[in-house]
């Protein structure tokens, strides 16, 4: 059988920051590992998600799974608003902020703030929509609560956070399951906690606790 897991990066990155997370997940999953790479400034999440689709459309495998990190999980989860019929698997974010960002509409109220987060993030975080997962997949978040990050330059934090998205932020409404973790949002990427939780929760359906 043959398992492919596909990443998806976020805002400002490209997915080579993520090399390390790959490889790890690809290795206890024993699965091939995929990045996929969008324009997370210029353009509309709708562009990137139907990017995405076609992407994955174009996959061969037995089993497909999805790991986003932060606005990376945001396009996931606007590719599916189409329904599209990829093998099966499940879906992990870490870090999104699926309920908004406190700290990107502080951001965006600074000069050239809008223009450094891009069309995707006014239209998607800073206005985010109200989402519900329907459960058509199994859908797990990790969200980092170590406050050291970016988001302290511009933002005053009023709950746990991770440096850039409250822990409050990454929730959604049906996914499966929700677990916290003691590192920052770009820790997300490095901690070998998350890749044993994450692959946990992809390979079984659930996190190890």
């Amino acid at each position: 059988m043959k398992t492919v897991v596909v990443y998806v990066h976020g805002l400002w990155f490209s997915g080579r920051e993520a090399w390390l997370l790959r490889v790890r997940m690809a290795r206890a999953l024993h699965a091939e590992e995929r990045p996929f790479s969008y324009r997370s400034v210029s353009d509309a999440i709708s562009t990137s998600s139907a990017a995405l689709g076609k992407f994955i459309a174009a996959i061969d495998c037995d089993r497909l799974h999805l790991v986003g990190h932060s606005l990376g999980g945001v396009v996931i989860l606007d590719m599916f608003r189409d329904a599209p019929q990829f093998a099966a698997g499940r879906i992990l974010l870490l870090g999104s902020p699926i309920r908004g960002s406190e700290s990107a509409c502080s951001l965006a109220r600074l000069p050239f703030g809008k223009a450094m987060l891009g069309r995707g993030m006014a239209e998607q975080v800073i206005q985010a929509p109200a989402r519900h997962w329907d459960g058509r997949r199994d859908l797990a978040i990790i969200a980092g609560s170590l406050p050291v990050g970016i988001g302290h330059l511009v933002h005053r934090f009023g709950g746990p956070n991770d440096g850039t998205v409250l822990v409050a932020e990454t929730h959604l409404d049906g996914a499966s399951d929700h677990l916290v973790v003691r590192v920052s949002h770009t820790g997300l990427l490095w901690s070998r906690e998350v890749v044993r939780q994450g692959a946990s929760f992809l390979r079984d359906g659930r996190f190890v606790r």
